[in-house]
């Protein structure tokens, strides 16, 4: 997967789509993402002592990362990742758009 956790992403697709946001979290397993402040859905929370009334949590659900674009930082555009060879022979990502290094 070539998202990672704190990269800013737009979306694509979706009811959120054009909208951009940090990755909370990668689920790379299932192949989904979590972006602060999109995918919202409601839960339910119960009253945890007597007396309290339950309430409505509104919390990001994940989404695909088919879904997400990356943002490249040095130019600002959503674009394609690839990924290079340095010189100490570290794996790096690639903005395919600029060619700069995310």
């Amino acid at each position: 997967m070539k998202i990672r956790k704190g990269d800013q992403v737009k979306i694509i697709s979706g009811n959120d789509k054009g909208k951009q946001g940090k990755v909370l979290a990668v689920f790379s397993s299932k192949g989904k993402i979590v972006v602060e402040g999109l995918n919202i859905r409601k839960k339910h929370v119960r009253p945890k002592q007597q007396g309290k009334k339950g309430e409505l949590v509104k919390i990001p659900a994940p989404l695909p990362v088919s879904r997400a674009m990356l943002v490249c930082p040095k130019c600002g555009k959503p674009t394609r990742v690839g990924s290079k060879i340095n010189d100490p022979g570290r794996k790096a990502r690639v903005c395919k758009k600029c060619g700069g290094e995310i």
